[in-house]
């Protein structure tokens, strides 16, 4: 009987501390990203002071540009998988794989180019008076949107 105790309020606790994180996450209404940073998207509009017009115009440049982007991802994994089937023959084709990178360098210049293309059209979304707010942001780009953290160094 004392065991039985012991696992039913346990299971009770977990049950309630299950609820109660989930009711934080719900009700919280932090726009921040994983390990507690902003996302892109609202440091932007921040930054820039958007409007509610801004704002549904900056979301509808946000689904194109993931769209391009995603298909550009499909197409470097469909040749990265070309790529790693030339190790399953006895000799390498050299010419088709260096084919191949070549391939990703313009898979790379067309990400690059997609991303410049969408802030040219966020930059097209400013009023006048947001031109030196933009400027400003433009010096933190690469920090905002770097997909890639890097490791802490202890």
């Amino acid at each position: 009987m004392n065991k039985t105790k012991v696992l039913v309020f346990a299971v009770i606790a977990l049950v309630a501390l299950n609820f109660g994180i989930l009711g934080f996450l719900f009700l919280s209404k932090n726009n921040d990203g994983p390990r507690g940073r902003k996302m892109p998207r609202e440091i932007v509009i921040e930054k820039l002071h958007f409007d509610e017009n801004q704002i549904v115009e900056y979301d509808k440049t946000i689904k194109l540009h993931q769209e391009t982007i995603r298909s550009i991802d499909d197409s470097i994994r469909n040749t990265r998988n070309e790529l790693y089937k030339l190790l399953n023959s006895e000799t390498i084709d050299s010419s088709k794989r260096d084919s191949l990178y070549l391939k990703f360098a313009g898979f790379q210049k067309q990400i690059e180019t997609t991303h410049f293309n969408h802030f040219v059209e966020i930059k097209k979304l400013c009023k006048k008076e947001q031109l030196t707010d933009f400027n400003n942001l433009t010096e933190e780009l690469s920090k905002i949107f770097n997909n890639r953290r890097k490791p802490k160094n202890d």
